[in-house]
Formats: C-alpha cells, structure tokens, sequence
C-alpha cells in the first residue's frame, strides 16, 4: 500500500498526453475537479512559464483580458486550466491550431465534460484529442491498495489522506464545495441543497436502472428536473450514466440507463457509510463493488465504447466492451467461486461476444465455461490482460 504523503506516478496518462501533443496541435485532459490534472500538467510545464494559465487564477483571467495578445507570441507547449470557465477561448484556439508550422501546442483541462466537451469538439474539429481521467486507478496504485482504494475512492487527497477521519473530512468537504461554489461558477443556478439530497437518492440507487418518476415523487418535482440535474452531475463527471445496448432480438430490453457515483469514496460519503465494517455490513455494499469493477475496466482496458445489457426476462451483462468488430462482457460477481450463471450464457449466445471475463474478489484466474474465465479483481493492476488473446 502507498503510504499518505507519497506521489503517485501516473506514467501512462503522462504518455498518453505527450503522445496526444505531437500528434494534434490541441490535447483536451478532462477529468473531475481535484483527480489530479494540474499536478500532470505541471509535470510537463512549471505554472511558473508565462505558458501558464489557470483560469481560476485572477492573474491569469486578467492576462487574458486580450487573449490574441496574450497567446499568440507563445511558443512551445501552453497550458490553460480549468477552460469550461472561458469557453470563448474554443474558436480563438481554432485560429492558433491552424497557423502554418504550429509554433505552439496547447493542453487545455477542463472539469466538466458536457458543455465542454460539445463547444471543444464543435470548434476544434480535427485539430483535437481527448484524454479523459478520473481518481488513482490500481494500475497506478499496485493491487495491494484495493481495499484502500475500494474505501476511499480514487481522488487523491482522500485516497492518500492520512486516516479514515481525514479522508472523510476532505470528501464531505468536496462535494459541498462542488455543489456550492463549483457549479454556480459554471452557471448552474439549481439550489446547492435540492442538489445534495439528488445525489443523496442517486447513490441509494446506484447500480440500478433509472426511473426518473420515483426520486422526482420524492422530491416534489418533474420528472424532466431529475433528468436535468443527473445530466448536471453526470456533466461535472460525478455520476456515470452507463446506457444500455440494444440488440436486434425478440427479447424486451431494457431501455434506460443504470447510474452510478463514479467515485467509491463520495459513495460511501453519500451513503454515510465512515468505515470498512460499515461498508461490509451495508446493503449497497455489492453495488459499490460493482462500480469500483465498472470503473477500474473503463480506466484500463482498450475500448471503444461501452454498455450494459438487460432483458425484462431477467438475463443481464454488467459491462459490454466494444473494440472494433469485437464484443466482451464483464461481469462483476463478490463471491469466492462464481459460476457461469444463465444470463452469461445467455449473452454469449444472444450478443456473439467473444469472451467473457466475471470479476470477483479472489486470486486465481481460471476458466468456469467455454469463452468464460474467472478473473481477480487485483489482476487489473496490470492493464490490458482483461482479456488475454
């Protein structure tokens, strides 16, 4: 286990952006607030450099005041943080990326991925890559970390805090400053504590499929409001909508999404839940598991997208992974042995996926049907070996 007070090395992101940089003039690093990509982007570049800016700095704002002035003469790599703040930057930077020779190259981190994401991709067409990054992952952290990991979650000043106490101090303090301070800075005028008891009801529902009409009965609200306030959590990338993939069978599937608190930490702060025997002994304990599993594959495995699957006849698959023509399930099962239960074969079957991997807490890898392997959970320390060819 990494001891509070260490650094992490977070190689592979490092690569990635440096990769992203010589190969497009702009590099987008997205990710939640406080998941560390300011301390990435000062490995690559002082926030002394006039190439500096954080827009949460009134000195850089203030730079920017004449941003052609201010950014044009740059040279070499710039960094602008926390950009959703000054989304007018998106068509000025079009104008830089597209001069002859591209004097500069520009890493942009933003926290949001919604209106961030459509204004980058709209304006930066084809001058652009996207690097998206959450908490520690445990192929940063090594695969003695997961229990730490699955407790506090994956932000780093929780997960490297140095007791539970702090770690819970510092996720009840990042969740009121994001509803607080945060999202108001980005425009949302929706009342810090309607949001709070949301995301309260959003955690009890994690890992389930939607239905925006029971938290909206609750609350005393529309059903078009939750579904307005889960797309601003999901857009401040605190909640994973994981949709549903529609096959072409006779089958009833299922339709809407399943939903989950990204970070198992602020899990467990939502849910109350303030220790290892709490977590153990709650009822959500299996669904926070599964989205630990659920997050920890997206984070590591090679994808090009991903879903879940489910009928009304009760046959299920956690996690559709897609690369290329070729489809995988996981499945997330917390038991010492699990079985290749009907719904896996079923998905075989039905979907053709080529294999499927059920992850589960043990420490043996072994095959439990044909196209079907048992995989520990610690395994996904090292990335890419979900599915060994």
């Amino acid at each position: 286990m990494v001891p509070s007070g260490v650094d992490i090395a977070r190689t592979r992101t490092l690569e990635a952006i440096q990769s992203s940089l010589r190969r497009s003039p702009i590099a987008v690093l997205t990710g939640p607030r406080q998941c560390g990509k300011t301390t990435l982007a000062r490995e690559l570049l002082s926030e002394e450099s006039a190439n500096y800016f954080d827009l949460e700095d009134p000195t850089s704002l203030a730079r920017l005041d004449e941003p052609m002035t201010a950014l044009g003469p740059l040279r070499g790599l710039v960094v602008i943080d926390e950009i959703q703040r000054r989304p007018d930057l998106f068509p000025l930077l079009r104008v830089l990326a597209d001069r002859k020779n591209k004097p500069a190259r520009f890493l942009i981190l933003g926290s949001a991925s919604g209106d961030l994401m459509r204004q980058s991709s709209e304006s930066l067409a084809g001058r652009m890559e996207r690097i998206a990054i959450g908490g520690f992952t445990l192929a940063e952290l090594g695969a003695e970390s997961l229990g730490r990991r699955w407790r506090r979650g994956g932000f780093p000043l929780a997960y490297l805090a140095a007791s539970e106490e702090d770690s819970l101090h510092w996720r009840k303090h990042f969740i009121q400053t994001l509803l607080e301070r945060d999202l108001p800075q980005w425009g949302v005028r929706t009342p810090a504590v309607a949001l709070l008891r949301f995301w309260t009801m959003v955690a009890h529902y994690h890992g389930q499929t939607w239905n925006a009409a029971e938290p909206a009965r609750s609350l005393g609200v529309s059903a078009a409001t939750t579904r307005r306030y889960l797309d601003l959590l999901t857009d401040a990338l605190m909640i994973r909508q994981l949709q549903p993939w529609h096959a072409n069978l006779k089958k009833r599937q299922v339709k809407s999404p399943k939903v989950y608190v990204r970070d198992t930490g602020l899990l467990h702060e939502l849910l109350g839940i303030d220790s290892e025997r709490a977590l153990l002994s709650h009822p959500k304990h299996g669904a926070s598991w599964e989205g630990l599993v659920i997050e920890e594959v997206l984070a590591t495995e090679p994808h090009d997208d991903a879903w879940f699957w489910a009928t009304h006849q009760g046959a299920e698959v956690d996690l559709i992974l897609r690369r290329g023509g070729r489809m995988f399930g996981v499945e997330c099962k917390r038991a010492d042995a699990p079985r290749a239960t009907r719904s896996i074969r079923t998905a075989l079957e039905d979907l053709g996926l080529e294999r499927v991997a059920v992850i589960y807490p043990g420490s043996r890898r072994y095959p439990i049907a044909e196209r079907v392997e048992a995989v520990p959970l610690s395994s996904l320390a090292t990335p890419g070996l979900l599915f060994v060819e």
